[in-house]
């Protein structure tokens, strides 16, 4: 049975110009399968000749049904906060380093994407966060997150300081570095550098975890998915949330972030016999012998 993938679009690596072969070599195969293809503008602008239709990110809802990103997990977490509200489902062909969500390799992408055209593949639906900056009363900001929220101090060497409310209920009152509020995507990614546990990523949870804290009985704690996280800035010299890394906003005095799980998942798409835990393995080099 084949999967109904009329209109694919392919994304590739912001400012990456030898993607640009990858990519014609990719959507000519598409093409061939009798697939309408259409490219990133900001990924077209590299490909001279391109003889497919440029789109802009905003305009393929209900135009998109299928994103391909060619690049990085990093390529993917932009892609994936912009896309997710519009119910674009995503496949990944890694040209990173690590490759979490990236999956497939160049080598097997035109083996491994025919084979999910024919309707052989798995969907895996993965939490994205939302957040919000209110400044006495008044939302000033607002983004989602695929990894993590993170409240972190910029240039200062001092410590910040904050009050954490979890569904309305007083937690802490903590001096450290920062705070990230982690999905189980971004166990792997930021958290686990900061000492936080690796999540499998069909749970529905989110994960605290401090960033170098000033009192060492301040540990990472994993809550539900379904709640809503208050972080309120006591301490705000030079501070600021960031969201995966793409977006940040300075921080004031008595600023509160406010958290909570966004209402529609990231869908991704993979290969039949996609093994989360082959990927761990293969990532954080658990196979090998010592």
């Amino acid at each position: 049975m084949k999967a109904p993938f009329k209109t694919i679009a392919l994304i590739g690596k912001y400012k990456t110009p030898e993607i640009a072969e990858s990519l014609l070599r990719l959507a000519a195969f598409l093409a061939e399968q009798g697939v309408t293809v259409v490219v990133d503008n900001l990924t077209a602008s590299h490909i001279n000749p391109n003889p497919y239709r440029a789109l802009a990110l905003d305009e393929m809802k209900g135009q998109v049904d299928l994103a391909i990103v060619l690049g990085g997990d990093g390529t993917m977490l932009n892609i994936a906060r912009t896309l997710t509200p519009f119910g674009i489902p995503l496949v990944g062909v890694n040209q990173g380093r690590l490759g979490f969500l990236t999956d497939l390799s160049l080598d097997s992408m035109r083996r491994s994407i025919g084979a999910m055209l024919q309707g052989e593949l798995v969907t895996e639906q993965r939490m994205l966060l939302t957040a919000g900056v209110m400044r006495q009363g008044t939302e000033v900001f607002s983004s989602q997150a695929f990894n993590e929220v993170v409240v972190h101090r910029s240039n200062v060497s001092s410590m910040i300081e904050f009050e954490v409310r979890i569904d309305g209920e007083y937690v802490y009152t903590q001096r450290a570095d920062g705070l990230i509020v982690s999905t189980p995507t971004g166990s792997t990614a930021y958290a686990l550098s900061a000492g936080g546990p690796i999540v499998h990523p069909s749970l529905n949870v989110m994960t605290l975890v401090p960033v170098c804290p000033h009192t060492l009985s301040n540990r990472p704690i994993v809550v539900s998915g379904e709640s809503k996280i208050e972080i309120l800035m006591h301490r705000t010299e030079d501070v600021r949330v960031r969201f995966d890394s793409h977006t940040h906003f300075d921080l004031h005095l008595n600023d509160t972030l406010v958290v909570t799980r966004y209402p529609d998942p990231v869908r991704l798409l993979h290969p039949v016999g996609h093994s989360y835990y082959r990927t761990l393995r293969e990532k954080l080099l658990w196979n090998k012998s010592m």
